[in-house]
């Protein structure tokens, strides 16, 4: 199964107060090389798209260099948005690619064997992403006030990869273009085309780092692997 991973870190870091997450050390690498190195180690990756600041992308092809990844086909800027951030790096995969996996650059602890499990989920379903079950009572609010409380057991925070077959996803990304129609999360484009999603169960240390403290977690969880 030929899969192209697509990993998006083209965003302005607002909430690291403006210094760029994916360019921070963790461990002995930069966090987007930790990134890099969970695709590389991947057999259904057959190469890796990064979206990226114009900036930041010479220090990035720099640390695939160090880290020696072999499947980083090429780095691209990233648009306005996060969806036109992925369609910038869709435009980049190989023509014979079966399977598109995007990612956020800033999940750097994400396992290779969960993206090898949604990759085979996605096989049959058509699209997979990685989550894991809430663990606390969650609450819908309305001006302050709460007016629902969703059952626990039906809840999962998603996380990436998200995985699909590429005729699939292009056709959600047709939709979306035709509709005027931006999604900050991937399987809302197969969604609105009645697609198929599976949630492939993850492990909570696939962590997003969004904001300062993010990266001492993730310092402490990657020490924990050894």
């Amino acid at each position: 199964m030929k899969t192209s991973a697509v990993i998006v870190c083209a965003g302005n870091s607002t909430r690291m107060g403006g210094v760029n997450k994916i360019l921070l050390p963790l461990g002995d690498r930069l966090v987007i090389g930790v990134t890099m190195l969970a695709f590389e180690k991947c057999e259904s990756v057959s190469e890796i798209i990064i979206v990226a600041r114009k900036n930041d992308i010479p220090e990035i092809e720099s640390e695939a260099e160090k880290a020696g990844i072999t499947k980083l086909k090429t780095c691209t800027t990233g648009g306005d948005t996060r969806q036109a951030s992925v369609i910038n790096g869709i435009r980049c995969i190989s023509k014979d690619t079966e399977f598109i996996a995007v990612h956020d650059g800033a999940r750097p602890l994400v396992r290779p064997e969960y993206i090898e499990k949604a990759v085979k989920d996605a096989s049959v379903f058509g699209g997979a992403t990685l989550g894991v079950p809430v663990k606390d009572t969650i609450k819908t609010v309305d001006s302050g006030l709460i007016t629902d409380t969703p059952p626990r057991k039906s809840l999962y925070i998603t996380q990436t990869p998200q995985i699909f077959k590429k005729n699939l996803y292009f056709e959600g990304i047709d939709f979306a273009l035709e509709h005027n129609l931006d999604f900050t999360d991937d399987c809302q484009l197969v969604e609105a085309i009645g697609g198929k999603v599976y949630m492939t169960e993850s492990d909570y240390t696939n962590i997003k780092i969004t904001t300062p403290e993010d990266i001492k977690i993730a310092e402490t969880l990657l020490e924990m692997r050894g």
